[in-house]
């Protein structure tokens, strides 16, 4: 099988690169080998590429500075992801998209379902909205995973960003007031490869194509990051304290989904697929973090 993987250098599709490798032929792709907001660059990379199966893991993701940039975000987001479908099914290929859980207001208080009506409070999650529909309207075969609060070891999340902070400041403001499941960027790459061992690349699902496919659990920041700091107590020369805040003390540009957990109950059920909790998977982070100064 060739695929065709897109966004090779961010959090999911660096994981990806890996956990792809058995499956087939990777041909990865970056930023610098396809700009996402040009369009016949996208026609013809997958023309020249011919791929069985494309895996976008590529996405605006600057959730305020979307707010200023909004014909770029909607360009990466929205359109080439529907660019992306109408060309894997000229050439009779899959694609597997990636979505995200700022699709919703945020409004109720239990995980949301893939029945649930999308509602985004903010131009990130618009243009994540419109990706999916493009996606449908297109008519390829293709699967759409919703994940949410995605992290890692590399590149720029709340992670790296609290181990940061936490060297260079005596106290931490963080807002406990939003919740939802971090997520894992290496479950999501790992949970990929394995749906597509199971179809096999040809990612017939009875029907249904939409899956949400986060962590199991629920938190808010205050305790996501209150539990990283605890797992690297022993590495830190000393520990910030921590401060609850509501939502309207850390103005930002872009709203953000009070409520935004997934129900992930539809993925488990139809791949017979574990997605653990978001601690235990954090747990085992960490220590691929600091097993080095053990």
């Amino acid at each position: 099988m060739k695929i065709m993987l897109l966004g090779k250098n961010g959090q999911v599709g660096w994981e990806l690169q890996r956990t792809l490798a058995p499956l087939g032929q990777v041909i990865a792709l970056g930023r610098q080998e396809l700009e996402l907001s040009d369009e016949q660059a996208i026609r013809q990379v997958v023309h020249d590429t011919c791929p069985d199966l494309i895996v976008n893991a590529a996405a605006y993701t600057a959730v305020d500075r979307a707010e200023e940039e909004q014909d770029l975000a909607m360009a990466v987001n929205g359109t080439a992801p529907g660019i992306l479908a109408e060309e894997a099914a000229r050439c009779g290929a899959a694609l597997i998209h990636y979505s995200t859980d700022y699709i919703f207001d945020g409004n109720q208080e239990r995980p949301y379902t893939e029945q649930d009506c999308p509602n985004p409070i903010n131009v990130y999650g618009k243009s994540k909205l419109a990706g999916e529909e493009a996606i449908r309207r297109a008519g390829v075969k293709h699967l759409i995973f919703r994940t949410s609060w995605v992290y890692s070891l590399r590149g720029k999340n709340f992670l790296l960003t609290i181990l940061r902070l936490a060297r260079e400041r005596e106290e931490l403001g963080i807002v406990n007031d939003q919740f939802g499941a971090p997520t894992w960027s290496r479950m999501i790459a790992l949970a990929t490869a394995q749906v597509i061992a199971i179809s096999g690349g040809q990612l017939t699902s009875s029907g249904c194509n939409l899956y949400h496919l986060s962590a199991a659990g629920q938190t808010t920041w205050h305790d996501f990051a209150a539990a990283i700091l605890d797992g690297s107590s022993s590495f830190l020369e000393k520990l910030p304290a921590l401060r609850a805040i509501s939502t309207a003390e850390y103005p930002v540009k872009a709203a953000r989904p009070h409520c935004s957990l997934l129900d992930n109950s539809l993925f488990q059920q139809h791949f017979r697929l574990n997605l653990p909790d978001w601690k235990s998977s954090l747990d085992l982070v960490l220590d691929d973090l600091w097993r080095g100064y053990a």
